[in-house]
């Protein structure tokens, strides 16, 4: 069977076993190498996806697939029944890494970001307010599918279908800080936000607003929460999105590239905060894998390189100039957004193509690229991404763009 006969037949095959409320495009990728990945067929694409933000160091990165290996061959699993090295060391470097001083590890964004609604109203009901149950996020957020997660992600087309949620969510008006001033108040136990918005159009906060997101939870008697489940861990340029704005939340939730590639999130928190994580409160039998945790480790120490997460903003900084320059003279673009390598490119209005029509494009001229809403290109490739792969990449989305246009 040849390779393009074998790719169409295991696509058939998918399609009769698994459920249909995902629809992966029409290719079986195969292996990777860097930021290029290959199908069965051997066609090479440009990754500026990296599997949703997750790939931090791109494919077969050398540390990383010998750190799993020696790992595997040593340890899978443990539960959370005993301690393990890697999850020890991977706590401590996060520890190092930023405000926190506790850390507790699980296998997704959706799940840190429940332990860490969970952990809120626990802290509020410690200290007796069982009346502050209130968790405050903003309108395009995006929080994870589970139904606590979910509760608190403010895109209602996500919900359909799944009422009655959880109760005890109110959403905001993204960046109105009156709309906060009214909102937060002693049935508050957390204010939820991203610093930078994620599927919700790679919308970064107004500038101060977190800091006024801080100064609002402190006087209401709340804690903050940021979800940096996307953000997070160096796609920023910096190792966490906040430290952009020198704001520092009480509890923070991160998954996708912490994990360069396995499942792997967590939370962190203070001293003060992580007691309420009490023994028995909340639990997870995968959370803490060595082999996801040391892969984590492997990740923070290469992020923590001198000059890498320069780079990461200086190529960031180039793929967006790129974008921009693509779209003078053509009007592509409303706006091109971001920070490091997040990046979303929204189509302006009299663009007549969606953006899921570019993520087509882009991938028959070998480019893979997401979406972030129908409108928003979204363009997260692998933090390793130097500047000549960013202009090819930039140079294949230009073909892309005229392929449309003809």
């Amino acid at each position: 069977m040849t390779s393009e006969r074998r790719q169409a037949d295991l696509i058939r095959r998918a399609e009769r076993v698994f459920t249909p409320n995902l629809r992966p495009a029409p290719v079986v990728l195969d292996h990777g190498e860097g930021v290029r990945l290959y199908d069965l067929e051997g066609r090479e694409y440009l990754d500026f996806a990296s599997g949703i933000a997750v790939s931090a160091l791109g494919h077969r990165h050398p540390a990383l697939v010998s750190a799993i290996k020696a790992q595997a061959e040593r340890l899978l699993h443990t539960s959370n029944l005993y301690w393990n090295q890697p999850s020890i060391e991977l706590a401590e470097k996060l520890v190092a890494s930023c405000f926190a001083e506790r850390v507790f590890f699980c296998n997704s964004g959706a799940e840190a970001n429940e332990a860490a609604i969970k952990l809120a109203r626990k802290f509020a009901h410690d200290r007796g307010e069982t009346e502050r149950v209130e968790i405050l996020s903003f309108e395009g957020s995006f929080h994870g599918r589970t139904m606590g997660a979910l509760a608190a992600t403010a895109q209602p087309k996500y919900h359909v279908g799944f009422e009655p949620l959880p109760r005890g969510f109110t959403y905001l008006p993204f960046g109105d800080l009156e709309a906060l001033e009214r909102a937060a108040s002693p049935r508050t136990a957390a204010i939820l936000i991203e610093p930078v918005q994620g599927e919700g159009g790679v919308r970064a906060t107004p500038e101060g607003f977190l800091a006024e997101c801080r100064r609002l939870a402190d006087r209401a008697g709340a804690l903050l929460v940021f979800d940096e489940v996307q953000i997070g861990v160096g796609r920023s340029g910096k190792m966490f999105g906040h430290q952009h704005e020198g704001v520092e939340p009480d509890i923070m939730s991160l998954a996708k590239g912490i994990g360069g590639g396995l499942p792997l999130g967590a939370i962190v928190t203070t001293e003060r905060v992580g007691a309420s994580l009490s023994f028995g409160s909340h639990a997870t039998t995968y959370g803490g894998n060595p082999v996801a945790c040391c892969a984590g480790g492997v990740v923070f120490d290469a992020l923590a390189a001198p000059g890498f997460l320069d780079r990461v903003s200086r190529v960031g900084h180039q793929l967006r100039d790129g974008l921009t320059a693509i779209s003078a003279g053509r009007g592509l673009f409303k706006e091109v957004r971001g920070r490091g390598m997040l990046i979303g490119a929204e189509l302006a209005p009299e663009v007549p193509f969606e953006a899921k029509a570019v993520v087509e494009a882009c991938r028959a001229q070998g480019l893979l690229v997401h979406v972030a809403g129908p409108r928003v290109v979204r363009i997260a490739p692998p933090l390793v991404l130097d500047a000549a792969d960013a202009a090819l990449g930039l140079e294949r989305f230009r073909e892309a763009i005229s392929a449309l246009e003809v």
